[in-house]
């Protein structure tokens, strides 16, 4: 049995609101995205399933664009709080069941979470700590935060393990640090082959701690 798709509200257009809702389209969804802003519908008009001129702090505009119906809003109104806050609550109050809401300070968070917001998103302040991250150490290709302090982390093979094994990395001495396995091109390799042989330009899979994954990956 296939898996159902949701349907995705999507309320507010700036870069941020548009990018995740002409994505979800792509990805087959039925999406409706709702903005004030003419200019801003016609923009993704022809990218998803429905397109509504309507004030998102007015609850039966709200009402009338049958947002209640939806599995999943995303409250992604960039620079007004206020109507963020009123679109937020106007959402819970439809009835939407999974409620995703961009905040733009610590205050607005707090806001959003008490009106019910199930996701905050602080979209320039997460890409900028994963930018720092990467720019701290070149190694680091990617990560992938997993909450409770874990992270998963691509880390990429420097010429200096060429020809190592895994149980050269010592991995044992880490206790909150384990490797999940090793991208080798398009090729998973199990973790559990202590004697395969690293190669430069591998992605070495870890998951740990922040402090320890830290620590590893700068000692290499």
């Amino acid at each position: 049995m296939s898996k159902r798709k949701r349907n995705f509200v999507v309320i507010g257009l700036g870069t941020f609101g548009r990018t995740i809702a002409t994505e979800l389209a792509d990805f087959g969804n039925h999406v409706l995205v709702i903005d004030h802003n003419e200019d801003n519908i016609n923009a993704v008009l022809d990218s998803v399933s429905e397109a509504v001129i309507a004030d998102s702090r007015d609850e039966e505009a709200l009402r009338q664009a049958g947002v209640g119906d939806y599995d999943v809003a995303v409250v992604a109104i960039g620079d007004e709080i206020e109507a963020s806050v009123l679109c937020t609550m106007n959402v819970k109050l439809l009835g939407v069941d999974m409620i995703w809401a961009k905040a733009l300070s610590r205050t607005h968070h707090r806001i959003l979470t008490k009106l019910g917001a199930d996701r905050v998103i602080h979209p320039e302040q997460d890409v900028g700590q994963h930018i720092a991250q990467m720019l701290h150490n070149p190694l680091v290709r990617d990560y992938l935060s997993l909450g409770n302090g874990y992270y998963i982390i691509d880390l990429h093979v420097p010429e200096t393990l060429h020809g190592k094994t895994l149980d050269t990395l010592k991995l044992d001495e880490h206790p909150y640090l384990s490797c999940l396995g090793v991208i080798r091109g398009s090729k998973h390799i199990d973790f559990n082959e202590s004697d395969l042989v690293l190669k430069q330009n591998d992605k070495l899979l870890l998951l740990g701690k922040r402090d320890e994954l830290r620590d590893f990956s700068e000692g290499l």
